[in-house]
């Protein structure tokens, strides 16, 4: 689209408030994968815990999954962007995540479960997000929003521009996911070389964009800064947030989510809001009780 426009448009502009780069690492049975947020460079953004980005053609790199695991106090977010992952969890819960699937799990009092891959060879990619819950929701009992990749709405706001909407609204047109506690917004945005995309974001919320493939712009004018593949960038200063593909186009997902402001006890699989809820989650472990 023509963004000459935006240059006259009074409205405030999201920016780039730092960019980041995720650390390699290991989880589960030794699945290697790039953790973005939840890292010394980047602890966390508010409600968002952590966020890590999966992707090999190796098949020894993800073959051992995630075993059985426990998790108490938030909630995670699985988007499959290739490859198929089974999960199963003790409530009797039990489904498969195929390509374009979105995962939202609340975990709530307490859940064991585990996450496999259901293939032998090829490609496994996708996200995982850790979003943290308010202290009121915290031993709710546990949920599951699951959908498959054509219950997720696609819309072209723009030639050249595709938007899956995972959670939150774009043009009217609203994503599956529902979260009252953290209004979250989940975008996947592709764009092609040179085409661009403006949006306005939630008031209030913290945001971040994650580009997965080729190169993007974020903001314009002076405020314009380049983003890579595999770059994390901090949105501040919230109002309209412009994008725009690079030389070679570019795919990003853009996340923002309503911040908690609330105190912290995590450690492990176990968010909660102070030591002594921590230590609870332990023993309610332990005791068999989740």
């Amino acid at each position: 689209m023509d963004t000459s426009r935006h240059s006259t448009d009074p409205s405030p502009q999201a920016r780039v408030a730092r960019k980041l780069r995720g650390m390699p690492t290991s989880d589960g049975a030794g699945v290697k994968l790039t953790r973005v947020i939840g890292t010394p460079q980047l602890d966390m953004l508010d409600p968002f815990l952590m966020l890590d980005e999966f992707g090999t053609d190796r098949a020894e790199d993800y073959l051992a999954g995630f075993p059985e695991h426990p998790h108490r106090g938030f909630e995670t977010v699985t988007y499959m962007l290739d490859g198929r992952m089974r999960h199963k969890d003790n409530h009797g819960n039990e489904g498969v995540l195929v390509p374009g699937s979105v995962q939202w799990m609340t975990a709530g009092r307490g859940l064991v479960h585990s996450e496999m891959p259901e293939q032998q060879e090829g490609r496994m990619r996708g996200f995982q997000l850790w979003v943290n819950l308010p202290a009121s929701d915290k031993m709710v009992e546990p949920r599951y929003q699951e959908f498959a990749p054509d219950r997720i709405p696609v819309v072209a706001p723009d030639d050249g521009v595709r938007v899956k909407v995972i959670a939150g609204r774009i043009d009217g047109v609203a994503g599956p996911i529902e979260q009252s506690a953290t209004q979250p917004l989940y975008l996947d945005i592709d764009l092609q070389a040179g085409s661009a995309w403006q949006t306005a974001l939630p008031d209030g919320h913290n945001a971040f964009a994650y580009v997965f493939e080729g190169s993007v712009t974020i903001g314009e004018g002076e405020e314009a800064r380049a983003v890579q593949a595999q770059e994390l960038a901090v949105l501040g200063g919230g109002g309209r947030l412009v994008v725009r593909g690079g030389d070679a186009g570019g795919r990003l997902i853009l996340v923002a989510g309503r911040p908690l402001r609330e105190p912290i006890a995590r450690h492990g699989p176990f968010v909660m809001n102070t030591r002594e809820q921590l230590m609870q989650a332990f023993v309610d472990f332990q005791e068999g009780r989740f």
